[in-house]
């Protein structure tokens, strides 16, 4: 654990340059608006350990796949989304002498991203060779309104010496991924253009053949008054730019505005791509940097209106949810149904920036409590066009008749990822998919949605399911053998208790959701009938209905708790307080033979499903399976503390509860797990925010219905947090002595508290005693 990010409400600062501690700060304050992102490097020349990040949404290479084995079913390659063209980039030269941040002396160094408007500032005095000291100041952000557009304001002040100062602004495509399996390059340069004052280069993914234009247009001040400038052409291979220079006298700030525009072919023609982009650049100049940032900060303004989390008394818990808030909105818009959300957003490379199952298990709830309802279904959306795929992916390891396996990793609906064990194992994320749909109906209320698209797709599952188990005489009940579930840390196992409930839970709902389609919307059902063949080949409900009653759920006879896998009992049940502290993580300490071997859950799996489904149970079911996993479990990934911070927040294990919360909320701003550098835990980031509203927040969407339990950590004073459901947008306060729930929409509606209904109409409020709740 790092704690070098001070405190703040609505900022994230880093006082004084580490050298060491760069790429963990280059990750921390990435910005990004939806379509683009950009790790926080710094715009003149670094010649220091450095990771450059600029990643545009959607765009990808088939990296071929690098394994020592073969397997049947294995995917040719690992999708990655790419490192793009470095628009940032600014060369400072001061009486020609290049300033680099690894060489000089740095003084004054000070780094904040300001999360209530998504700007990235950076300051610093930098002592060069020669004695001489330059003051620079660099303010820039992505824009969430113009979204094509990133600007910086770029400021240097000779301090003690008059000279010339030579500013160069360039866009570089000579890029490399950091995870490239064979170390080449995936960008070929297409055009190229070069004027007075603006720059542009078009760059080609091998293969995939995408385009991407990136333009950029400058002007420049001297001490805030606009200045005329020469410009040379700065043309090398794969790089374009414009060379400024000009006297300067000893305390005067000379300012760069550089005006970005990055366009993929994902929006535009080719042809007209690199046109659009310098047009882009240009648009963005004439409105001004200042007037760019005032709209910025008005729409953040809007964003943290409808999903901001307060949190009194306790500053590091405060500071921790907004920059989760921020990211989560800063990675994902829900503007385009072909894009989703990487385990590492815009921030970083690994895990290839493509979609895993945390989406739908960890995302969607964020989404959907925190935005229009448009943009989860948008995420659902991007399934139901993949669903031919997840077919295909099926269908080459031996499943017929439509059914079909998600890919564990993807970006275009083809399984990408090449690890065994969870290529052809890892097969609960299917469960998420399905669970997803019946999540976002429950909580909109969008019954059209299964007609539409959700019908489709469950079949499809259900299919999958169906062919996935297997008859046992001996026991008497269907097996699922050779799995592994969301503990990684078990490969191959019989019976994963989770996964057979996700494969029971969807066959049922299944039959569910094609009553209500066949009843809702006959016309629509005839047509999936006709398109899916369903029944075509066998009693598909009946037998779906067979394998849910008499799919094995394994319960321990002498303790009533799940059993995780078939075995498990019989390992040595060591807590993990018995693992000596230096052997933490175990992952880099043991051997796999001896992780698989252990009792030790890499994260939440039981718990996992009991918090899928937690009004199936009681609270003495809850209670037993938490006593029993949570100590065996070491939470090395990061999507499994939060899962147990809000099912000990229903068991009132408030400790616990806080703990867990305050370990996933500030991952990455302390880089508990030291991988920050890498880039952001994104997902997880969705973890945190359902740590506070299902956790403390005790938010619950039952048959459709709005239910809430808050209860409040004693180390916070009070907390509020703002909610959407169903139209209405909630206001929800918590203090010692009172709990608040503000309607501030025209939608009335009915809120189960503690258990009692409440009728809350539109623009109006409630307050309760909480001690008395």
């Amino acid at each position: 654990m790092r704690d070098y990010i001070q405190k703040d409400p609505w900022q994230i600062i880093e006082d004084g340059f580490d050298p060491a501690l760069n790429r963990i700060s280059e990750s921390i304050f990435s910005i990004g608006n939806g379509k683009m992102g950009q790790r926080a490097n710094f715009e003149e020349t670094y010649s220091g350990s450095t990771l450059r990040g600029s990643y545009v949404a959607g765009v990808y290479y088939p990296d071929k796949t690098r394994v020592g084995w073969w397997k049947n079913g294995y995917p040719e390659y690992f999708a990655k989304v790419l490192n793009a063209c470095n628009w940032i980039g600014i060369r400072v030269h001061i009486d020609g002498e290049e300033l680099d941040l690894a060489t000089a002396q740095v003084s004054s160094f000070r780094r904040v991203l300001n999360m209530r408007e998504g700007v990235l500032t950076r300051s610093f005095v930098a002592t060069l060779a020669s004695g001489k000291q330059v003051q620079v100041c660099a303010t820039r952000f992505t824009s969430i309104v113009d979204t094509d557009n990133g600007a910086i304001r770029y400021e240097v002040t000779p301090l003690n010496f008059s000279g010339v100062l030579r500013l160069t602004p360039l866009l570089d495509l000579n890029v490399f991924n950091q995870d490239s399996n064979y170390d080449e390059q995936f960008w070929d340069e297409v055009t190229r253009s070069v004027g007075h004052g603006d720059a542009a280069i078009t760059g080609e993914t091998k293969k995939t053949q995408f385009h991407v234009a990136t333009a950029f247009a400058i002007s420049l001040s001297l001490d805030g008054q606009a200045i005329a400038f020469d410009a040379q052409s700065l043309q090398q291979e794969k790089l374009v730019g414009n060379v400024v220079q000009t006297q300067v006298k000893q305390d005067q700030t000379l300012t760069l505005y550089k005006y970005a525009a990055v366009i993929s072919s994902l929006y535009g023609d080719k042809a007209t791509l690199q046109e659009r982009a310098v047009q882009s650049a240009a648009q963005a100049r004439e409105q001004g940097f200042d007037a760019m940032l005032a709209k910025q900060a008005a729409a953040w303004a809007k964003k943290w209106a409808e999903c901001d989390i307060s949190i009194e008394g306790d500053v590091a818990a405060q500071q921790a949810i907004r920059f989760n808030i921020l990211q989560m909105n800063q990675t994902y818009t829900g503007e385009d149904e072909r894009l989703n959300i990487g385990p590492k957003g815009f921030t970083g490379e690994k895990y290839g920036g493509v979609t895993y199952w945390d989406t739908e298990a960890y995302c969607l709830p964020f989404y959907l409590k925190t935005a229009d309802p448009k943009v989860a279904r948008q995420l659902l959306v991007y399934r139901y066009q993949h669903l031919s795929r997840a077919i295909e992916n099926a269908a080459k390891l031996g499943f017929k008749h439509g059914a079909a396996l998600y890919p564990m990793v993807t970006i275009n609906g083809e399984e990408c990822h090449n690890e065994w064990e969870i290529t052809f194992e890892e097969i609960h994320r299917n469960g998420a998919m399905s669970f997803a749909i019946y999540n976002y109906i429950n909580h909109t209320g969008d019954q059209a949605y299964l007609a539409e698209y959700g019908l489709e797709v469950l079949i499809a599952i259900s299919r999958f399911w169906r062919q996935r188990v297997q008859w046992s005489e001996r026991r008497g009940g269907y097996l699922m053998l050779g799995v592994t579930g969301p503990n990684e840390y078990e490969n191959n196992v019989n019976n994963n208790w989770y996964t057979n409930l996700l494969a029971q839970w969807t066959l049922n709902y299944t039959r569910t959701a094609i009553a209500q389609v066949q009843a809702s919307d006959p016309a629509r059902f005839a047509e999936i009938v006709a398109k899916t063949a369903l029944g075509g080949h066998e009693d598909e409900l009946t037998i779906w209905q067979d394998v849910a009653e008499k799919i094995v759920l394994p319960v321990d006879a002498q303790t009533g708790v799940f059993i995780q896998h078939d075995g498990f009992m019989e390992k040595d049940l060591q807590p993990m307080t018995a693992i000596p502290k230096g052997e933490y993580p175990i992952h880099k300490h043991w051997s796999w033979d001896r992780i698989l071997r252990s009792c030790y859950i890499k994260q939440a799996d039981v718990l996992q499903g009991i918090y899928t489904f937690e009004a199936n149970y009681d609270k003495e079911t809850l209670r037993k399976n938490f006593d029993f996993y949570e100590p065996l479990t070491v939470h090395e990934s990061s999507l499994s503390p939060c899962i147990h911070s809000i099912l000990a927040s229903s068991l009132g294990y408030e400790d616990l509860a806080y703990k867990f919360y305050l370990r996933t909320a500030r991952l990455d701003l302390d880089d508990y797990n030291h991988d920050t550098d890498d880039g952001l835990h994104i997902t997880s980031m969705a973890g945190t925010w359902m740590s506070v509203v299902e956790g403390f927040g005790g938010v619950r969407v039952q048959d459709g219905s709005l239910h809430l339990s808050p209860s409040l950590p004693q180390q916070w004073q009070a907390y509020s947090f703002r909610i959407t459901f169903r139209g209405s947008l909630l206001k929800v306060s918590v203090n010692a002595q009172t709990l608040m729930i503000e309607n501030e929409s025209d939608i009335g509606l009915n809120v189960h508290v503690y258990g009692a209904e409440k009728s809350l109409p539109a623009r109006q409020m409630m307050t309760l005693a909480r001690t008395s709740c």
